[in-house]
């Protein structure tokens, strides 16, 4: 099953390097429902999905991959970024920070 995920995520892959954002966003979804612990392809249907403009969805997806893997420094860049395009601002600025502490080496506390 793992290669089935993985091909799918390298053909989306494929479509979101030619723009082809809706196609991509389709084997996304198709990857992590089957493997809801892929924080890889969390990351990136969330990042297909502020491309085209459905940033609600996308900050469930950013959320979900912060919650996978919650020292992962570009997952909380892309959830501020996220945030800010939703005009969160405070939501961005507590994601933002946590980029930075990771940045700079620390680590994120999961519980917060």
């Amino acid at each position: 099953m793992p290669d089935h995920r993985d091909d799918l995520f390298d053909e989306a892959n494929g479509f979101l390097a030619i723009g082809d954002f809706e196609n991509a966003i389709q084997l996304y979804r198709r990857c992590v429902e089957i493997d809801d612990d892929f924080f890889d392809g969390w990351h990136a249907l969330g990042m297909a999905l502020m491309k085209s403009d459905h940033i609600q969805e996308a900050i469930g997806c950013g959320l979900k991959a912060t919650l996978l893997e919650p020292n992962d420094l570009l997952a909380w860049t892309a959830l501020s970024q996220m945030y800010v395009r939703n005009e969160q601002i405070a939501e961005a600025e507590m994601a933002k920070q946590n980029a930075t502490i990771l940045s700079i080496g620390g680590k994120v506390d999961p519980s917060r």
